[in-house]
């Protein structure tokens, strides 16, 4: 047979209430205050640090070695261009005859030219121009771009029709045709070489731009601004463009190398950049004479020309991955 069950008998309720005096009940409802305090502070807790879009970029950006080592390139060889030449004992055109055709040394690292010109101390002089046209041609692509971009994305309708089959003519014509006739009409020189590449380089900045505004213009914060009274040059500058400068950084990173390439190009055809100024394309088209005998004439500046388009399109992938939000985490 099982044990018979025990019963309680109930608590009265009056016993209950007697034995808790009013101090313990204001004591029981300050602790319970404090717990649901403690409650909604610990739900309210933000998990990931808090920061700026920028420096979200620049976080994700610098996980990618590739990139980081494009940028390191980049400066060092930046730096490199205008102090190595303010140090060195060579100067741009100093000849030594007695010197000419020499060999990587120690005291020529690159080895000389068949002037008897250190190699190296040009190829550095070059690099301030290369570095020079990319940069300023990519500025002014950039500008030239979101402007005109902008513009078609925003006004639309007939304007953008006008300007977007302004864009179809200008890219079906072969772009060397016109690059060749500015530079033999105007001449050679650094701004000539600027102009023709910047002739229509712009052009696919411009596409990029004129799509994003075009799917940016009807967001909600714009329709507010445009109800509070902003104008159309203040839409286009404080909100479109600031919210499509993703793709737009991009481009214009990938503008550099290609603007580095294109004006080696014209200048080792000869009709780029003429002495007494040399370019690595220009260096590279003197060693045209020496490659079979000397070939480390050609090789240094090649090996400059790629490196630096190769450091340029990593720090391009960099930014491309840095500024997608669909990587983010």
């Amino acid at each position: 047979m099982g044990k018979a069950s025990k019963k309680f008998a109930p608590i009265p309720a009056d016993a209950l209430s007697n034995s808790i005096s009013p101090e313990d009940y204001a004591a029981l409802d300050a602790d319970m205050f404090d717990m649901n305090a403690a409650a909604e502070d610990s739900s309210e807790k933000i998990v990931r640090e808090s920061t700026t879009y920028w420096h979200d970029v620049w976080k994700r950006f610098r996980r990618d070695p590739l990139a980081i080592f494009g940028l390191c390139v980049i400066l060092a060889m930046a730096v490199a261009c205008i102090f190595v030449p303010m140090f060195s004992p060579y100067t741009y055109s100093g000849m030594d005859l007695t010197n000419m055709n020499a060999g990587p040394s120690l005291a020529h690292p690159c080895g000389t030219d068949q002037m008897g010109r250190d190699l190296f101390i040009r190829i550095m002089y070059g690099a301030r121009i290369s570095l020079s046209i990319g940069v300023v041609a990519a500025a002014i692509n950039f500008l030239i771009g979101v402007v005109y971009g902008g513009v078609a994305g925003y006004i639309g309708g007939k304007v953008d029709m006008v300007m977007m089959r302004i864009v179809d003519i200008l890219i079906a014509l072969p772009s060397m045709l016109y690059t060749v006739l500015i530079m033999l009409v105007l001449g050679s020189s650094v701004g000539t070489v600027i102009l023709a590449l910047c002739f229509t380089s712009w052009i696919g900045t411009a596409r990029i731009v004129r799509s994003e505004v075009m799917r940016l213009k009807h967001s909600e914060y714009v329709l507010a601004a445009r109800l509070s009274g902003a104008k159309f040059w203040n839409l286009l500058v404080s909100h479109l463009i600031p919210n499509a400068m993703g793709p737009i950084i991009v481009s214009t990173a990938f503008l550099i190398p290609s603007a580095i390439f294109s004006e080696a190009f014209l200048s080792f055809l000869g009709i780029g950049i003429q002495a007494p100024m040399a370019s690595w394309g220009t260096l590279a088209n003197d060693a045209q004479s020496t490659l079979m005998t000397y070939p480390h004439q050609m090789i240094f500046p090649v090996l400059a020309i790629c490196i630096t388009m190769f450091s340029f399109n990593f720090i391009g992938d960099g930014l491309r991955d840095a500024l997608d939000p669909k990587l983010k985490k």
